[in-house]
Order: C-alpha cells, then sequence, then structure tokens
C-alpha cells in the first residue's frame, strides 16, 4: 500500500456536466489508503453541498468505489509526499505535475482543503487557483492558507476534518462509522501485519505468539499480510496468511471481523471505517494523532524517544520505539481490551 511504489501518473477523468448550480470542492490527500479511510465520512459529508474531486494517490479509487462512488478522483502521486525521494527536485514529474494543474484550473474550484500543516501541499493547491484554500498552516507559513485552521498542539487527524467541515457549514462528521456487515458468528480477529513503511512493522514473531495465545482462549484468527510477508508466516506455521488482492477483498474480511488488531497502518483506519473494533501496536507515530477513530479503539504506545512523532524517518540503526514492544507488554491490554470490547 506504500504510495511510494506507484508510478507517478496522470490519468484525466471524464469530464462531467455538474448537476444545478452546486459549487466544487477540491480536496486534496497525498498520503496514504489510511489517511483515505480516515477521510471519507468528510467526502460524504461534503458530498451534500458540493461536487467533490478528490486529488490523492491511485490506489484511493478502490475505497471511493466502495464508500464514496460519487467522488472524482483525480490521481496524482505528489513527489513531495514520498517518504524516499522526494527531495529530488530534478527528477520530479514536472510535466506531468503541470498537466494536472490545468486539470484543476478547468474545474474552477470554490474552495480547496487538506489537513496537512504543509507548504508544499498548499503552495500546489494554491496553484490549483481555488476560490478559497483552508486548511492547517504552520507557525510562519500560514500566509499560503485563506482560512488557517490551525491553533497550536496535536490534532488528531479524523478532528482535522471535522472541523474543516465545521467551517464549510457541512453536515456534522460523524465521530464513528457504522458496522458495514455483521460480525462473524464466530470470535474473529482479523490481523494485518503490513504496514507501508518497516519502521511501523511489528515482529512477526511476535505476532505469531499473540495468535497462539488468542487461539487458546477461543479466537478464530485471520491472517492478512503484505505480500512480502507471506513466506515469513508460513514458516511461522501459518498456512492460511494470505495477502489480500484487492481493496473490496480487504474490506470484505475486516468488516466481517469481531475485531481488529494490526500495525499503525492502513488497515487499522479501514477497520475503523468497516465499524470494527481496533487494537493498534504503535512504533514511531503517536496515538493523539492517529488512532482509528472507532469509540472502541485501544493501542499500546511505543516506547518514549526525544524525536517522536518522527513521521517514518528515524535516526538509529533500527526503531526502538516499536523492536522494544515486548509480547509480554502487549498481551495483558490486548486481553484485557478483549475482554471488555462489544462487537
Amino acid at each position: 500500500m506504500s504510495t511510494a511504489a506507484l508510478p507517478v501518473t496522470f490519468c484525466p477523468p471524464v469530464h462531467r456536466v455538474r448537476p444545478g448550480n452546486r459549487p466544487a470542492l477540491l480536496v486534496a490527500e497525498f498520503r496514504g489508503v489510511g489517511d483515505i479511510a480516515i477521510l471519507i465520512p468528510f467526502l460524504r459529508a461534503a458530498l451534500t453541498r458540493y461536487d467533490v474531486t478528490l486529488l490523492a494517490v491511485p490506489n484511493a479509487a478502490g475505497l471511493l468505489r466502495r464508500f464514496a462512488p460519487e467522488v472524482e478522483l483525480i490521481p496524482c502521486v505528489a513527489p513531495w509526499a514520498l517518504f524516499s525521494g522526494g527531495r529530488n527536485l530534478p527528477r520530479w514529474p514536472w510535466r506531468t505535475l503541470g498537466r494536472i494543474l490545468r486539470e484543476l484550473r478547468f474545474r474552477r474550484f470554490a474552495a480547496a482543503v487538506s489537513i496537512w500543516p504543509l507548504a508544499s501541499d498548499h503552495v500546489f493547491l494554491r496553484l490549483a487557483r481555488p476560490g478559497r484554500l483552508l486548511g492547517y498552516g504552520r507557525r510562519g507559513a500560514g500566509w499560503l492558507l485563506d482560512e488557517n485552521l490551525a491553533n497550536g498542539g496535536h490534532i488528531h487527524r479524523p478532528e482535522a476534518w471535522r472541523r474543516l467541515a465545521e467551517k464549510l457549514d457541512l453536515p456534522a462528521v460523524p465521530a464513528a462509522s457504522p458496522r458495514l456487515q455483521p460480525p462473524a458468528s464466530t470470535r474473529r480477529v482479523v490481523l494485518h501485519s503490513g504496514a507501508s513503511q518497516t519502521l511501523r512493522v511489528w515482529p512477526l514473531a511476535r505476532y505469531a505468539e499473540l495468535l497462539r495465545r488468542l487461539r487458546v482462549q477461543g479466537w478464530e484468527p485471520v491472517v492478512l499480510c503484505d505480500p512480502g510477508q507471506v513466506g515469513a508466516w508460513y514458516a511461522l506455521g501459518e498456512p492460511l496468511a494470505r495477502a489480500a488482492g484487492d481493496m473490496d477483498t480487504l474490506v470484505d474480511t475486516i468488516a466481517g471481523a469481531t475485531v481488529f488488531l494490526g500495525n499503525d497502518s492502513g488497515p487499522g483506519h479501514i477497520a475503523a471505517l468497516c465499524g470494527v473494533p481496533t487494537f493498534t501496536i504503535f512504533g514511531p507515530q503517536i496515538p493523539e494523532l492517529f488512532a482509528p477513530a472507532h469509540p472502541q479503539a485501544a493501542w499500546i504506545e511505543g516506547r518514549p524517544c526525544p524525536y517522536k512523532p518522527c513521521f517514518d524517518r528515524c535516526r538509529y540503526s533500527e526503531p526502538f520505539c516499536l523492536t522494544g514492544i515486548d509480547v509480554e507488554s502487549v498481551w495483558p491490554r490486548l486481553e484485557s481490551w478483549l475482554a471488555a470490547v462489544k462487537p
């Protein structure tokens, strides 16, 4: 699910005739599918008043098709948003970016919004010439925005979108999503052991020990993983571990779970979007910013580090904030949470 693995391409959407005189809204989210999952409730609220265009990574299409099909997607892998290579300006796809900007200007957006406090995002959106630009600017860079909603401190990502919805006079964005489908009749825990960044992947052998203990307590584990992890799971005695082949398979598998267990990564946010309670093992990031938006979400926070949140640019040989968490630290919290959670 890493955006960095995707080519920077431009596939212009079919021009549509807008019904009536509804204004157009541009929403930018250049990061991964977890961020798109967090965004979905805002998009649904925005569709009540606007024709909505999303500027996002190409693999956002799977979630939009499932949860917000009326939203138009303009695919864009923003080089400044990549985890690697983003500062190599000579290799940026300048022609592609120029074509995307021309496509955006054609739509004459009444407003554009983003929640990331990055001047690079704001400059690109400003070049699209929206009627007004709303977002969260860092100190000294808020002048790029017409309305800067930043008020200092950390803002939970779902809360940031809710504040933007209020500013646009949209219907209230719900704090939690309802169940997409009833949970399985068995006590099913879906584990997804992958992440787009290896700094967020808790060791698989430790997950395997959690699965062993869960089975002893009568839970039925379903193991999903990244493609490169399948062989390791087989070696750990999990022959049914598999990588979800497409977004619909991933969503359907997670939606049928009683609970979800995984890293600080996209599948956890997809679980929350499906209304499934989540337990997250954090490392470099902090729950105050990135915890899944579910009322029964629980987690174990990574070990202390003076550089947190480092946004996946670890200064050490390994992410000790994550690898320093052992099974005996996770199990009591997970066991207690499972006893109290209400599917």
